[in-house]
């Protein structure tokens, strides 16, 4: 099987998964925190799917599976080391019709002009940079040999996506420093992502590396200036935050604010005075990439 799910992803909706390297581990990289056995890094997939035997399962799925909304480009490793991957999003763009198409890249190979073709056809891109400065990065992401932060970042400014969003998974001891976010978040503005998603560990990690707590999360993601900043978050805060119109306003010209968060930790107040904002069109509600945040007009 080359297809799996689908699955309810909590930022895309409903997911079909397509893993392009279904019988072994390929990656670049061998991240502390994946949730995939340790494995030494490669820059191949060793037995990789043919595109039409791919495209016949995934219509054999889109009909049995019609709520699906997203069509996941992933892989058991990563999915740019498939050779024939502008092949196959050419395929898949042709029955998609109204599912949006998305890739799951450590974002390794960005500096790859095949890769970057791929991806311009691609609706949501979402890579990985979990560090900003080259001790970090090597400590938790393993890289192949050869493979530079330097580069990937410098590429990574270039990229110009409709829908690019950037993941920043937290690794307790490693990466959740202030100077790293700091750093990062210098980067992100020349990055100018769609969306940026700060999660850390839950699942089982390969190696013996610990998660940080949602408060810390909070406070790292308020390092990064206007960008929509998306969180994974289990429990909700006991006290709401009570907000003017003004205090609103000045909120979201510093971060746009997702539905969960005005859920969650705005009061009954706050969510009366920003009702009026969007009815003043002071303030827009967008969707980016299935998650919506409401943003300073």
């Amino acid at each position: 099987m080359y297809t799996f799910g689908p699955v309810n992803s909590r930022r895309f909706g409903i997911s079909l998964g397509i893993d392009l390297s279904p019988k072994e581990k390929s990656c670049n990289y061998d991240c502390v925190y994946c949730e995939l056995s340790s494995a030494k890094p490669v820059d191949t997939i060793k037995h990789p799917p043919k595109v039409l035997d791919i495209i016949s399962e995934v219509q054999t799925e889109l009909k049995k599976h019609p709520e699906v909304k997203v069509i996941t480009i992933t892989s058991n490793g990563e999915p740019t080391l498939y050779h024939d991957l502008e092949e196959l999003v050419d395929e898949l763009n042709l029955i998609k019709k109204d599912k949006k198409l998305l890739i799951l890249s450590n974002g390794s190979t960005i500096c790859d002009a095949r890769v970057q073709k791929a991806m311009q056809k691609i609706d949501i891109v979402k890579l990985s940079l979990d560090c900003a400065t080259k001790s970090c990065f090597k400590k938790i992401d393993r890289p192949l040999k050869d493979i530079e932060l330097e580069d990937i970042i410098s590429c990574m400014k270039t990229i110009k996506h409709k829908t690019l969003i950037i993941e920043i998974l937290v690794v307790k001891g490693i990466n959740d420093k202030e100077k790293e976010f700091e750093k990062l978040n210098k980067i992100l503005q020349d990055i100018k992502p769609s969306r940026v998603d700060i999660g850390t560990i839950d699942r089982p990690p390969a190696y013996n590396v610990k998660k940080v707590d949602e408060e810390k999360l909070t406070e790292l993601a308020k390092i990064i200036e206007n960008i929509p900043v998306s969180l994974i978050r289990k429990s909700s805060p006991k006290n709401k935050e009570d907000f003017s119109k003004d205090e609103i306003l000045n909120l979201l010209s510093h971060r746009p604010q997702s539905e969960f968060d005005v859920e969650n930790f705005f009061s009954q107040r706050s969510k009366e005075n920003l009702e009026a904002l969007l009815k003043n069109n002071l303030v827009k509600k967008t969707d980016i990439a299935g998650s919506v945040f409401f943003i300073k007009i």
